[in-house]
């Protein structure tokens, strides 16, 4: 899983975890399902943070990506709460009459880094967020 840089070597492998603003199950319907993913898959590929595995849940979302190895876990969650709203509130504008200030997702987050020997794990955790939560 390590990369080949012109003069380094190593990854840059996030597990990311961002929930609604007050924990709203906003995506319960396919549709919306649908659009949440397109928007952090397209505010992903606009700063080419490459998506391992993402699963949208009912009130959050779960990903791994592998972030470029200049861009911070700070910079990283800013481009994916910050872009995916805004592109999501396009996709569809019937979210403001929940969020009328534009603040999809809440302000905390979880992130932290992949290593080799984590990779799996992090990966089936996140493959199986649909068994976990239904037993919730």
């Amino acid at each position: 899983m390590r990369k080949h840089y012109n003069h380094s070597v190593g990854n840059g492998l996030r597990n990311v975890q961002i929930t609604t603003k007050y924990r709203y199950k906003m995506m319960r319907k396919e549709l919306v399902i649908t659009y949440c993913k397109v928007a952090i898959e397209e505010a992903c590929k606009r700063h080419k943070i490459e998506i391992v595995i993402l699963k949208v849940m009912p009130e959050h979302a779960h990903l791994m990506v592998d972030i470029p190895r200049t861009m911070s876990d700070a910079q990283l969650i800013q481009i994916l709460k910050g872009l995916s709203s805004f592109i999501l509130f396009r996709l569809c504008p019937a979210l403001r009459k929940r969020y009328p200030n534009g603040h999809f997702w809440n302000g905390g987050y979880f992130c932290e880094g992949v290593g080799v020997n984590d990779f799996d794990r992090v990966y089936n955790y996140i493959e199986s967020q649909e068994e976990h939560h239904i037993l919730a």
